[in-house]
């Protein structure tokens, strides 16, 4: 009762790892791509409705192709140990007596007496996909991919990034000029960025605070750069 439960607890984690990598993913260049396309546009343009239908286009397909590249990602890990899947249960097949030997080997690394690395390996052996599946996550280090992992994956990711693309657009919808918007964008922006980069710096270890601020300036260095080029080129 007390495995099925433990196993419960690591299988909750596992996924909620997922989901908070692709919402990191999506979040991040969500805020930070539609920001710099905004910010150079409003150094090019007065009009905020032209923002709005550039930054529109954007984010729909910022969303596409980071969902895609999400899906495509989920699909190379199962095709991959579908792969390792096949080739390890053709050498429990044809190559048995080398796979006894990498079993045993691994108990003995992990301290097991002869003894007892011959009858857990002897133990083991007798269910041919038991023995498959502790060779993939032992021998390999590979777990089974969630058969829908790369469905939500490109969904996290792409809804990810669309919530972060609203950020740095919405002033846009409501103010005329674009330069005034911006204003507004830049402030709501960077706060978002800083929460942003707070929270995901707690959560994988590192400094917050400088995680927050590291994640800021880097979106305001490209807004800055973008407004920066625009109205150079709008110099010349």
């Amino acid at each position: 009762m007390d495995t099925h439960l433990h196993h419960d607890h690591i299988e909750s984690h596992l996924k909620s790892s997922d989901l908070l990598r692709d919402v990191v993913i999506g979040m991040s260049d969500g805020l930070t791509v539609p920001f710099a396309l905004a910010a150079g546009l409003s150094g090019a343009v007065d009009q905020s409705s032209i923002i709005v239908i550039a930054g529109i286009a954007e984010v729909a397909a910022g969303s596409i192709a980071m969902g895609l590249g999400g899906y495509l990602a989920g699909k190379t890990e199962q095709d991959h140990y579908s792969s390792e899947l096949k080739r390890e249960y053709d050498e429990v097949e044809n190559l048995r007596h080398r796979e006894i030997e990498e079993t045993k080997e691994f108990f003995a690394n992990i301290g097991l007496s002869a003894a007892l690395q011959d009858q857990a390996t002897a133990e083991i052996s007798q269910d041919k996909d038991r023995w498959v599946e502790f060779m993939m996550k032992y021998e390999l280090g590979l777990d089974k991919p969630d058969p829908k992992r790369a469905t939500k994956s490109a969904l996290n990711i792409g809804l990810s990034y669309i919530a972060g693309g609203v950020i740095p657009l919405s002033p846009y919808f409501f103010i005329a000029d674009s330069v005034e918007a911006l204003k507004i964008s830049v402030v709501a922006t960077l706060i978002c960025l800083f929460v942003f980069g707070y929270f995901k710096s707690k959560i994988t270890g590192v400094n917050p605070l400088w995680g927050a601020l590291k994640v800021t300036m880097i979106g305001a260095f490209a807004a800055a750069a973008a407004f920066g080029i625009a109205k150079l080129f709008e110099v010349h």
